[in-house]
Order: C-alpha cells, then structure tokens, then sequence
C-alpha cells in the first residue's frame, strides 16, 4: 500500500521538475474548506506537528502538496524537504512553518493575492502514515484589507482547478456547529461530485455546538449521504494552540471526547484523527490502484507525442557537423519549396479550415473577384447620346451619311475596351499578393530553428515572384491593347448592322403593342360618350407609330429632300406673293393704310439679298447651338444602333479578357513560380560559404528543444515507474 503512494509522490516530484504537475491527473487528496473551518488543524492533527502559517484571514495563498511518507524506524528523526530546496532538510518544523511563508511571499507578492504555483514538502515522520495531500486556500466572501476585489472567484477558480480533477479525493472540511446546508466546501464538492463517490466529509468543531445538540445525524449520513461518509475530529482550541500543547495530549483528548459523549459513544471507533489518515490512507491506495493502468496508457501518449515535438525542433549535433551542413540546407531548402507548391495545389497536409488561402483563394479571385468586377462594368454607361450623335458628325465631315459610318463605331467602342484594363491588372496584384502570403507563411518548425536560413528563404522567393510580376503585368496590359489595335466587325458573335437593326425593329413594335394597350381603353370612352365619325379615322400617333425604324431609314433621305423643295416653294411664293401684291394690303409695309403714293421699285435681286442677311443673322444671333438642337429621328435611331453596336462588341471582348487574363496569370506567374522556385532557391544559397551564417540557431527555439527534451526525460521516467508498478 504504502508503495503505491510513493510512487504517487515520485510522480509528482518527477513532473513537478518540469511543471507539468496537472497533465497527469494524478490521484491526490484535495482539502477544501471555508476560511477558520479548522482546516489547517486538521492537517497539523494528522502530521501531528505544528508547521502551518497561522494568522487573521487568508494564510494559504499557494497551493501545498503535502506528501507524509512513514519512516519504518520507530526512533527515526522527523525532518521535511522542499522541492524547491532540494538536499536541505528541515528537523526544525518552525523553519517550515518560516520557509512555507518566505516562498509565498516570494511568487504570490506580500499582498494577500494568491498564486497557483504550488509548494511541494515532503515529510518523513514514523507517526504519520503514507499521504499525499493537497492544502488551498480558504474560501472566502469578501475581500479584507488589501485584498483583491475578486480574490472570491480566484480562490473559487483555483480550487476548482483540483478538485475537478476525477482522480482527486476531496477532503471537505465543515465547522459542526454551523449547519452543514450552509457549508460551502460540500457546496462546492457537489458541483464536480454530484453523486458523493468521491468526498470524504469532515466536521470539525464537535466540542463547541450548543449543549443537548450534536451532530450524529450527519455523522450517520442521513443528513448528508456521502459514499465516503463523514468522520468527526475535535481540534485543538485556540487556547491550546496558544499555550503549545503537545499533540500527543491533543490525540489523547480527542479520544476521549468521543469515548465519553453519550451521543458518539456508539461510534467513537469511526471517529478522530486517527481513523481519518487510516480512511485517507486506504482511499488514497484504491484510488491509485484503479488509475494505474490509465496512467501507464497517458503516459505513453506522453511519450509518444514529445518525442514528434523533439523531432521537429531538429537534432542540434546534426546542425553543428561539418560534414551534414550541406545536406541540411538542401534537406531545409527542399521542404521550403515543396511546401511552396503544396499550398498552390492544394496537397498539404496542415490546410485552415478557417479562411480561403493558396490555390484555393487564388481561384475565389479569378472567378468571383476578377468576374464580378468585369460584371460591374456598363458598356457605354459614360457616353451620353449627345457624345454618340457627336462623334457620328464629326466621323461623317462635310457630306451626309447615306448609312452609319464605322469610324464613329470604332471612335467610341475603343474606350470602352480600356475600362478592362484597370480590373485585370488589379487580379494581377491580388495573385501575386496571394503567393507572396503563402511564401511567409510557414510552420515548420525545423525550419524556424534558423532564423537567418527562413528569412533568406522568403527573400529569394519574393524576389522571384517581383521579377515576375512586371511581365505578365505588361502581357495583360498588351491583351487590353490587342483587342483595342483591332476591331473585328466580322467576329461570329458580333451582332452586326443587321442584327442591331431586328433588334430595335422589335423593341419599337414591344412599344407599340404597350402603347395600343394603354390607349385603347381612352378609345372606347370617347366612343361610348357619343363621338359620332363618318369613316374610319386613323390617330396620329398611330400613323406615327406605323413608320418603323427600317422605314425611318430608307425614306429618311428622300422626305429630307422633299422637305427643303417645299420649303424653298413656299419661301418664293410669300416672297413674291409680297413683292407683287398677291397678299393682302394691309399685310404689305411697303404701302401705308390709305397712302397708295408710288416710289421707285427696287430690284429683286437686291430685295433678295437683304432678307438672306436678315434671316442668317436672327439665326445666329437667336438659334440653338448644336448641342441644343433635337435630335431627328435618323440621329436618335442611329444612336441606338452606335450604343447597341458597341454593347455587342464590348461583351465580346470581356469574355474573351475573362478567360484569358487568368490563364496568362496562370502561365507567366503562378505556374512559373512553383516551377523554378527550388531551383532559384538551391542556385541563391547553397554556397558553402554561407553555411555557418545561415545555420544559426534561434536561441529561443534552442531553449525550447531544451525543454521538450527535458520532458521527454521525465515522462519516459514516469512511465517506467509506473509499467514496473503493474
């Protein structure tokens, strides 16, 4: 039995040394009760030496791990070690009591903060039996004096640390003379340990209840029921405390309390401090015995996970040979690069399952980033109708356009080609932003050992993804200007003239039908209200709407004509009507209301030249600009072609942009970085020259391999201790 617990206590002295004290979940007595329970008493009744800090408030502020080992020889010396002070032994248990405090004082500050830091003593007495025992800090309410404002949730917080531990025993100790409804150790066992399996109650204080009271009841487990049961212990008072009272005369008088008490006299073998370690002692055995074989299997886990940690940081002999430098380098620059292409591909091992990255964020921007943004793009959303009619004049010069000229066509679809460029330059950016990503990117942790090797690494690859960058710019710009140099009319999609002109040739009659829908109920109205008609009439606007846009262009040049001989006929005939008296008298200026006087008629060549001059200039002096001027229907039809043209030809041209800009980024770029980047990296630093440099080791990843080691040391330690055992 008692072996058993030694190996408990080599455990936590071999795990101590790395601070990895927690990982295990060692088997443990965890005591927990509020502040002045009698916690303290307890302990020191069961050590049967004064060797806590006594004090008002809180005294316990570190944990202590109290490991009692029995020494065989009955006049064997009593005397504690320190973990901490490895060597030295403490005959003197003021001393203990003295260094407990120095070394809280030391980590937990001279403040009543508490710390987590545990302190390990180990005691060798042949009065106590084998132990391990672990004393917290007491609960506590309020915060007194300098205390912490939340030292009430980090005593909670810490002691819940323990006891949740599912090996761990939980010793919970409660004042008798307070109900034990309110006691807020069991409270908080209940919490971790709801049904009791693991608690072990202790009521302190049984010679201070109130007379004819006693606590039987709950000493029975009726009140309480605990798997464990409850053991009553009667302390020393403070008196005793005060006046030194040998603990042999304590023991003594502890058992005859329960000896004499008519209440626990039937149960006063089950009772005192004695038969408490006797009950630790052989819960703590069982305990230990049925967490054995978990043990071993944790710490071969352990064993097996530290020495893959060790591997990674690298073997520091292998660094510093010589002869393996070269053969580290291009082992490390190897890594390096197919770590490179693997995030490309998409192959490695250790992928986020959190953000988009490598190849796989590298096509997000070529379908969703780049396609949304050509997407966005409106073909002509810049060019207002007054820039299209313009452009077709000035494409046209001095003589009418029979048709719609094709430099105008050109004139304007050629800007709109250049809106494509801005996009597909920044997905350039945004992949080589990407590859540069991936580059800085590494968790190797072999390869972190050298600091000056990693960044060289990152160096030579950002170099070579810099000189890439500038020429599959330069190719999409050049794409952009391609289809700029050229404009293929006669492309297989390109709609064409004719197609433009079905195109619009439907709208106008979509338009119509809407129209001949909206109005015919206006029709109906006016002929229920009684509009007589003597024949069919047709509206004017429906006789307007009957011409269409091909009828519009092929009588545009003749009612064009027909307009200006008609004008010119009705020009002469007012002018020679008004020459030559045809009109009325009144309406000639020339001759008074009642004066017929004659004058001198001038010559119609004269009279014609004057109203030349007078009609050029209230024409000039009064017209609309260019700009101001309506446009005809001709006009407005041809700008509806020019735009529809142009939305034709420049979706053309994006689709073609949107599959080829990619492919180029693919070819010029990404492809020919995951290519050569291994060879660009074996030519930039395998030099033996700089070897030595590059082999430098971070002195932080040093201490760490140091650490690992030294647990791999203690858990292939442990677990030997623990396979012997079984």
């Amino acid at each position: 039995m008692e072996d058993l617990i030694q190996l408990t206590n080599k455990l936590q002295t071999v795990l101590a040394s790395i601070s990895s004290y927690e990982s295990l979940d060692l088997p443990q007595i965890v005591v927990v009760g509020s502040q002045s329970s009698g916690k303290s008493s307890v302990l020191e009744a069961i050590v049967q030496r004064d060797f806590l800090p006594r004090g008002s408030g809180i005294v316990t502020r570190r944990p202590l791990i109290l490991q009692l080992i029995t020494q065989r020889e009955a006049d064997a010396e009593e005397y504690g070690e320190f973990m901490h002070s490895r060597g030295k032994r403490f005959y003197d248990f003021g001393e203990i009591r003295d260094e407990i405090e120095r070394e809280t004082t030391r980590v937990a500050g001279a403040n009543k903060g508490i710390s987590r830091v545990p302190i390990q003593l180990r005691i060798y007495s042949p009065k106590v039996l084998t132990l391990t025992l672990v004393d917290l800090p007491g609960l506590t309410k309020i915060p007194i004096g300098d205390q912490p404002t939340d030292i009430e949730k980090q005593i909670r917080s810490l002691v819940m640390d323990y006891t949740s531990n599912p090996n761990s025993v939980i010793l919970a100790v409660s004042p008798a003379n307070m109900d034990v409804a309110n006691s807020d150790s069991l409270k908080l066992a209940r919490q971790v340990d709801p049904e009791g399996k693991r608690t072990v109650g202790v009521l302190t204080k049984l010679d201070l209840m109130d007379a004819g009271t006693n606590a039987l009841d709950v000493l029975m487990g009726r009140a309480y029921p605990l798997k464990l049961g409850f053991v009553g212990v009667v302390n020393r008072s403070q008196q005793d405390i005060l006046t030194n009272k040998p603990m042999n005369d304590a023991m003594r008088a502890e058992e005859e309390f329960f000896r004499q008490h008519p209440a626990y006299r039937s149960i006063a073998n089950r009772c005192g401090t004695q038969y408490l370690s006797k009950q630790l002692n052989s819960i703590l055995y069982t305990r230990i015995k049925e967490k054995l074989p978990e043990l071993r299997t944790k710490l071969s886990s352990l064993v097996s996970q530290t020495q893959q940690e060790l591997h990674q940081y690298g073997d520091p002999t292998f660094s510093n040979g010589v002869v393996h430098r070269g053969s580290l380098i291009l082992k490390l620059l190897t890594k390096f690069a197919n770590d490179f292409v693997a995030a490309i591909d998409g192959t490695s091992s250790e992928m986020s399952t959190k953000d988009l990255c490598g190849g796989a964020r590298i096509y997000f921007i070529f379908n969703n980033v780049f396609g949304t943004a050509l997407d966005s793009i409106t073909p002509g959303a810049n060019l207002t109708n007054n820039d299209i009619r313009t452009a077709i004049r000035n494409s046209t010069g001095p003589r009418p356009s029979l048709f719609v000229p094709e430099l105008a066509f050109d004139l304007l679809v050629r800007p709109q080609i250049k809106l494509l460029e801005s996009p597909s330059l920044r997905c350039v950016e945004l992949v080589y932003e990407e590859l540069m990503k991936i580059c800085h990117i590494s968790d190797n942790k072999e390869l972190m050992r050298y600091p000056r090797l990693h960044s060289k690494l990152v160096e030579v690859v950002s170099e070579l993804l810099r000189e890439r960058l500038g020429p599959t710019s330069d190719y999409v710009q050049s794409l952009i200007a391609i289809e700029r140099a050229y404009i293929n009319t006669n492309h297989p999609d390109f709609l064409g003239a004719t197609g433009a002109m079905a195109n619009l040739e439907n709208e106008s009659k979509m338009k119509k039908k809407k129209a001949d829908k909206r109005k015919a109920p206006t029709h109906l109205a006016s002929t229920a209200a009684g509009t007589r008609s003597t024949g069919p009439s047709v509206p004017d606007d429906e006789a307007a709407m009957t011409t269409g846009p091909a009828n519009l262009l092929a009588s545009a040049n003749g009612s064009h004509y027909e307009a200006k001989e008609n004008n010119t006929l009705e020009g002469k005939d007012s002018f020679l009507t008004y020459f030559f008296g045809g009109a009325n008298k009144m309406d000639r200026p020339a001759l008074g209301p009642h004066d017929v006087a004659y004058s001198a008629p001038q010559s119609v060549t004269s009279l014609m030249e004057l109203e030349l001059e007078r009609k050029f200039e209230q024409t000039s002096l009064n017209g609309p600009t260019e700009e101001q001027l309506e446009a005809s229907d001709r006009e407005e039809l041809e700008i509806q072609l020019i735009r529809t043209l142009i939305t034709s030809y420049f979706q053309i041209v994006r689709k073609s942009i949107q599959d080829l800009v990619p492919k180029a980024i693919m070819h010029l770029l990404v492809n020919f970085s995951r290519e050569s980047v291994q060879n660009r990296l074996v030519a930039a630093l395998y030099k033996e020259e700089l070897f030595v440099d590059l082999l430098q080791e971070d002195e932080n990843v040093a201490a760490e391999r140091e650490k690992c080691k030294t647990m791999l040391d203690v858990y292939k330690q442990a677990f030997e201790i623990v396979n012997n055992a079984i």
